[in-house]
This record gives structure tokens, C-alpha cells and sequence, in this order.
């Protein structure tokens, strides 16, 4: 029988394909939700001044004295001195990256962007805002923002409760047609399985446009981001909120340096990449938490 390939294949060269099989990741939700983003000079701290209320004019008649008001103000305080900076950094060898089949600093650093990147988005949802020694030294996510609209308690998911937090934002006069939902698959499964006595599915897509999703008008985003609890019973959580109300202070974008000499006695290279934000509700009214939506 004639030799062939099926027979001996440890005969035959293989073929190395210059591609790099990556796993699959949950796109960076928060800052391409629409925050007002402030660049600070030299990664100083922001403060941004808030008028706290109105004030109540009254009725007054001819030659009447005026009664006189006062005004109250606040601030808001983002990126102050003890918030640390998010970094990462890799070694690897000149032998490493001279013999590699891909160009392996490329590689490498679209890698620690992404890393560092999904690492920021989680803790701008999901963050409890470490302190130490009674200063703050991570940012605060939105789940956990404080005089935020909450809806406790919300068990399965429904239509009603979800025009009650519509009704919320209406109540505050935020402007509904920025506002958008944030929400796990789960929870927005569970709402598109939701049928009629007639059997009928009640959430239908756009159809003149595919992956966009609405409930009641307001956009949908589906992100794994908003965590859920582990147990019998888990529960997660959803949001209905105008990201124009929240203010990010970004000291520094995710930024790469290569180190080609600071490991140079081990004839090593290194990526370094750094990234300092911090975030905070302009007027936490504009967001809506629902809160104990159970998992099916």
C-alpha cells in the first residue's frame, strides 16, 4: 500500500496558521454608555460645584419689599489623591519574542488593553469603593451610587415594575428619551419570554434593526457586568438611568509602555499599562435601581 498522509501523519509538516484564537469577552459597557467624561490636568482632583435646590420665589405687589432667598451649594469631589491607578505589567524574553510566529509586543498589549479595559468596567458598575484609613481609594460603581431611586425587593421580573421606574424618572423630570436600561441576560431573557394568554410573545425586536432592543421605547444594554449572588435563591439587579448625569474624571486612558531595558539583565522586555478613572452621579435622581430581581 502506498504511503499517504492519513497513514504517517508524523511524516508531515504542519501548518502554523498566523492567527491567535481569542476567548470570548463581553465588550467595555460603561464609558460607551454616554458619561460626561472630564480630563483633569496632571491627575489633580475635580471638583465640580452642584446647587443643591431651588429657590421659592413668591408674589409681590406694587412698591412690596422683595423677599430675599438664599442659594445652597455643593460639590462634587472626583479623583481625589488617594485613588490608586489600575496597572498591570508582563515580562517575556528577547528569545521569545524574536522566535515568535506573531508579532508578540502586538499581541501582548491589545491583550493587557482589554484586560485592564473590562477590569475598569466592572469596577465602574459593580465597585464598593475601597477605603483605607478613611479615604476612598477605588472608584464607586453604579449599582452601589447612594440617593439613587431604588425599586426593592422585585422578585420575577415584569412589565409593571419596569414602568415604575419609568414613572420614577418622570416623577424626578429627568429626560426619559436619554435615558437607557441596563440589564443581565438573564433578566432580559426572562422579559423576552414573556408571552400573552394567546401564547404570543409580547417584546419584539426592531426589525429593520438587528441586536437593538427596547422596552418601552428606551434602549437596551445587555451586560454581564451587573453581577448576580451566588447561592440557591441568586438575585441580580437592573438599571434604568441617563448616563449624561454621571461625571467620569479620567486622569489617564489605558496607556502602553514598553520596557526594552529595565529588565535588561535578565535580557527580558516588558508592557506596562496604567489607566486612572473615577466616577460619580451628577444627580443621582436620574438613576433607577431595581434591586432582588430573582434568576431563573
Amino acid at each position: 500500500m502506498a504511503g499517504s498522509t492519513t497513514l504517517h501523519p508524523e511524516l508531515t509538516a504542519e501548518q502554523v496558521q498566523k492567527i491567535l484564537v481569542e476567548p470570548l469577552e463581553a465588550a467595555s459597557v460603561f464609558l460607551a454608555s454616554g458619561p460626561r467624561v472630564f480630563d483633569t490636568a496632571g491627575g489633580n482632583q475635580i471638583r465640580i460645584p452642584k446647587l443643591t435646590g431651588t429657590t421659592d420665589p413668591s408674589w409681590h405687589g406694587e412698591n412690596e419689599q422683595i423677599d430675599e432667598v438664599d442659594v445652597d451649594f455643593g460639590e462634587l469631589i472626583l479623583l481625589p489623591s488617594t485613588i490608586k491607578s489600575l496597572k498591570t505589567l508582563t515580562r517575556y524574553s528577547n528569545e521569545l519574542a524574536r522566535q515568535s510566529l506573531l508579532s508578540l509586543d502586538s499581541i501582548l498589549k491589545d491583550r493587557l488593553v482589554k484586560d485592564v479595559a473590562a477590569k475598569l468596567d466592572h469596577q465602574l458598575f459593580a465597585g464598593t469603593g475601597d477605603v483605607v484609613g478613611g479615604h476612598r481609594t477605588t472608584p464607586i460603581g453604579l449599582l452601589n451610587y447612594e440617593d439613587v431611586q431604588e425599586i426593592d425587593s422585585v422578585g420575577a421580573i415584569g412589565f409593571d415594575v419596569l414602568l415604575d421606574a419609568w414613572g420614577k424618572l418622570l416623577a424626578a423630570n429627568v429626560n426619559t428619551a436619554a435615558a437607557k436600561w441596563f440589564v443581565r441576560p438573564e433578566t432580559f431573557v426572562a422579559l423576552r419570554k414573556i408571552k400573552d394568554k394567546q401564547d404570543r410573545y409580547q417584546l419584539q425586536p426592531d426589525p429593520t434593526q438587528d441586536g437593538v432592543f427596547r422596552l418601552f421605547g428606551t434602549p437596551v444594554v445587555v451586560t454581564d457586568r451587573i453581577p448576580k449572588t451566588t447561592g440557591e435563591n441568586p438575585t441580580t439587579q437592573a438599571v434604568l438611568a441617563d448616563f449624561s448625569q454621571i461625571a467620569v474624571a479620567r486622569d489617564q486612558e489605558p496607556a502602553v509602555k514598553i520596557l526594552d531595558q529595565t529588565f535588561g539583565d535578565y535580557d527580558q522586555q516588558a508592557i506596562r499599562v496604567t489607566a486612572r478613572y473615577d466616577a460619580a452621579p451628577l444627580n443621582p435622581e436620574a438613576i433607577v435601581r431595581l434591586d432582588g430581581i430573582t434568576v431563573a
